[in-house]
């Protein structure tokens, strides 16, 4: 199957336009005409992954391997290294990135992962509304996630409305109308910013709240006449 058929179709189901101006989807390797016989569906790439693929294989990834400029390319340093493997393997990659979120991660992971109902959804954010109590509510998010820890900005008693932002969405604090705003990578700053405003933030990680982004993907793949392998790129952190 061409690599041109299935932009096209990727750009059916999300289009690019969609992304943030300082984003880097679309196709980053390879060329429109080239035939695959496989996709590979993850969040990110790495050694592992690209050396156990087929060679030819087209990866769709979230995160743009390529993101700001490249002024040079050397071999040992990232992503450099990653590339050079995937050009002797004749690989190709297509990022899906911010036009994803804003079209079907946000949405996908509120409703199907941590079970809520949606009563908005708009650009980069779900909410719902409810009445839960606090430590109840958090306790099921971080498992739903499978978190090994959850850290927590403020506290309230109950919650009566939820806000999620996968990935990095503490930015978009000022647009947050709710109790409780879950998003990754909150900074110190962000925390201050929050408890002057009385929201309760939760960081759910950047990578563990965007890990399904391929199950979120692959169902609309099914029809392809070719195989599509949903694999998990390795989360870089550890905890202790």
């Amino acid at each position: 199957m061409r690599i041109g058929e299935i932009l096209g179709l990727l750009d059916g189901i999300s289009p690019f336009e969609l992304q943030e101006s300082w984003d880097n989807g679309g196709l980053l390797l390879g060329e429109e005409s080239r035939e695959v016989s496989r996709i590979v569906l993850s969040v990110d790439i790495d050694e592992r992954m690209i050396d156990d693929a087929e060679e030819g294989t087209l990866f769709v990834l979230h995160h743009p391997l390529i993101f700001s400029g490249l002024k040079r390319l050397l071999w040992n340093e990232y992503p450099a290294n990653l590339l050079r493997k995937m050009i002797l393997k004749n690989h190709s990659l297509v990022a899906m990135h911010t036009n994803f979120d804003r079209t079907h991660l946000n949405r996908y992971v509120f409703e199907n992962v941590l079970g809520f109902e949606v009563a908005y959804c708009e650009g980069f954010v779900c909410m719902t509304e409810g009445d839960w109590e606090s430590g109840a509510l958090l306790k099921r998010i971080k498992e739903k996630l499978g978190l090994e820890r959850m850290r927590i900005v403020g506290n309230r008693e109950r919650i009566r409305s939820v806000a999620m932002t996968t990935g990095a969405g503490a930015s978009l604090m000022d647009e947050i109308d709710a109790d409780l705003f879950l998003t990754g990578d909150i900074k110190f700053h962000d925390g201050m910013k929050a408890l002057s405003k009385g929201l309760v933030m939760a960081d759910i990680g950047h990578f563990e709240s965007e890990k399904f982004f391929a199950e979120a993907l692959a169902p609309h793949l099914k029809n392809l006449p070719i195989p599509v392998i949903i694999a998990q790129s390795i989360n870089p952190f550890t905890y202790i």
